[in-house]
């Protein structure tokens, strides 16, 4: 069993998490007014005003105007920047059916589903929860990870392995679908600190995969300035320990023989086979 809190069913999840996209008919359009649904759809393209326009089906055109696409990261005059909404074009986004604009073209709203899940983020979301997330964006620091509807978290490079890497694209790429726990919240800005670590398994799950006296690959982690040793990453949530050498460097990968395990100290001995 995994230290983190296992969650299902959760109110939100990742703009094209699933890769669905709705459908809307016309006899439909004002229930999903009525009970505020959130829609799903593929953006087509962006208008020389910046407003998105998305193929809803039987006909149907659906159009967030640019005031609508963005509640978060808006520029000076209080709109998104126009990077932020050409980058819109081909990708999943949520929305709202605000009104019927025609018979055959509807106004959506995107921030509306935004400012609904930075709601549930602040009231209801629970640090050590475990949530679904798409990477989006990668930093040397972190990784930008959003976590249902349009609302995105950082996860810091520390929290993202037990063993040290130097960049989070050692663990993540841009696009890819992770479950990742939530590690704080800020309740009154709804700003979130996400950790994947914890996702990787415990020491205990993933010793199971490993034995005392057997030969395996390894990938050098850190070397001690001190020379007292060299970490070596079995696994992203495991590291033993080897005699430090000259002849090694970071990210190389070397053949180690487990000379020992110890599930007490949590500490396992290698030493690197020449």
């Amino acid at each position: 069993m995994n230290s983190f809190e296992q969650i299902d069913n959760l109110k939100f999840e990742p703009e094209g998490w699933d890769n669905r996209v709705n459908t809307v008919k016309k006899d439909q359009i004002y229930t999903y007014i009525k009970d505020d649904t959130t829609l799903q759809g593929l953006v087509k393209k962006c208008d020389s005003g910046y407003n998105l326009h998305i193929d809803l089906g039987n006909g149907i055109e659906g159009i967030i105007p640019r005031a609508e696409i963005e509640g978060i990261n808006l520029s000076e005059d209080g709109l998104p920047k126009e990077k932020l909404c050409t980058g819109k074009v081909h990708k999943f986004v949520q929305f709202k059916i605000k009104e019927e604009k025609d018979n055959n073209t509807l106004l959506l709203s995107r921030k509306d589903v935004q400012n609904e899940a930075i709601n549930w983020i602040k009231k209801d979301l629970k640090e050590g929860q475990t949530v679904e997330g798409i990477v989006k964006n990668i930093k040397p620091y972190g990784a930008f990870i959003e976590i249902g509807g349009g609302v995105v978290g950082l996860a810091y490079i520390e929290d993202l392995s037990v063993a040290r890497i130097k960049t989070p694209y050692e663990r993540l790429k841009i696009g890819q679908k992770i479950k990742i726990v939530v590690k704080s919240i800020n309740r009154d800005t709804g700003k979130v600190v996400l950790s994947y670590k914890e996702t990787l398994g415990t020491w205990e799950d993933n010793i199971k995969n490993f034995q005392q006296g057997t030969k395996t690959k390894g990938i050098i982690r850190e070397t001690e300035k001190n020379k007292n040793g060299i970490f070596i990453e079995l696994a992203p949530n495991l590291v033993g320990m080897a005699e430090y050498s000259e002849n090694v460097t970071y990210g190389q990968t070397v053949d180690v023989y487990i000379k020992k395990i110890d599930p007490q100290k949590k500490k396992v001995k290698l030493i690197i086979c020449h």
